[in-house]
């Protein structure tokens, strides 16, 4: 079946693409994505993909040109005849705007599941989305893998007996599941921001003196609640502080602020790029390839993609 099937990457995420190709077992279809002299995209693919399934893979991080490419790479798909069209979407950008909580701001969320649909995608695939609730902004099926098993099994080699798992109330679902797999116990970090990316107070909810704690979040942007999460932590008498996060967005000078932070390790996926990021070594990868190479295999085969999300 897997001749029916065509895999198409964007720009932004090169290393995770190939790897889900050579893990699926298809070739990247060949693919022309460049500028026009003005820095207008410019898209032609140049493999006929005509009643073929295809998936096209593009995280929507910054710049905003991600998110551009992909619309044009469906758009082109669509016009090619493509049987079905599935936006495989590792990290899912515009995400943090998913509701109207002051007045005159966009539902920035709703708008890109707009833009993709419009674009003519007939499936979506994406991992730890910001809010659960924007699966239901796409009028398509859409699949919503979880990166903990991932995580579990980096941390399945760690002696976990004085643990603790650091979760804030937006993960608190994820973190519940993350926090029973590892049989250990939660604390919630309950922290006000006036801002986005600032905090103005920040509580501990639970036990952690005198234990190691994991503080497990969807994403780092600044890093900045990151590290704030972790000095807090210390000042309550924890010892070890690790910390693991889905998306590695390490916008500004988050990599030095992790640095020079208690925090001892920070376990970060592939969903994002980082080769620009000079991380050093107190940042670790670990490949979510295994999960959408699985996924795009079941959806191809018409199987049911819900064991992935146990």
């Amino acid at each position: 079946m897997r001749e029916k099937m065509k895999l198409i990457a964007g720009n932004s995420n090169k290393p995770l693409f190939k790897k889900i190709s050579q893990l699926v077992g298809v070739p990247l279809c060949d693919t022309e994505i460049e500028k026009f002299s003005d820095g207008e995209i410019k898209v032609k693919i140049n493999e006929n993909i005509r009643g073929m399934d295809v998936f096209i893979l593009q995280s929507t991080n910054a710049p905003a040109e991600n998110l551009l490419e992909l619309l044009i790479l469906i758009d082109a798909a669509c016009r090619s005849s493509a049987e079905r069209i599935t936006a495989v979407i590792p990290y899912f950008g515009y995400a943090r705007q998913d509701r109207k909580d002051q007045p005159r701001v966009p539902i920035s969320a709703k708008l890109v599941a707009n833009l993709i649909v419009t674009a003519g995608a007939n499936r979506v695939l994406t991992m730890d989305l910001h809010a659960a609730q924007i699966q239901g902004f796409f009028d398509i099926p859409t699949d919503h893998l979880f990166s903990n098993p991932v995580f579990f099994e980096y941390f399945s080699k760690f002696d976990l007996k004085n643990f603790v798992a650091i979760t804030d109330i937006g993960t608190i679902k994820m973190v519940r599941n993350f926090a029973k797999k590892l049989n250990a116990p939660m604390a919630v970090l309950d922290k006000r921001r006036p801002e986005p990316n600032q905090i103005a107070e920040m509580h501990i909810i639970g036990e952690v003196y005198g234990k190691n704690s994991i503080i497990r979040d969807d994403m780092v942007d600044t890093g900045g609640t990151l590290v704030e999460a972790a000095v807090s932590l210390k000042k309550e008498g924890a010892k070890r502080i690790i910390a693991c996060c889905t998306h590695p967005v390490l916008s500004g000078k988050a990599v030095d602020l992790i640095e020079e932070s208690p925090i001892e390790k920070l376990v970060i996926s592939d969903t994002i790029s980082t080769e620009d990021k000079k991380l050093t070594s107190k940042f670790e990868i670990v490949s979510v390839a295994k999960m959408f190479a699985e996924a795009i295999m079941r959806i191809h085969k018409e199987e049911s993609v819900s064991i992935l999300f146990d």
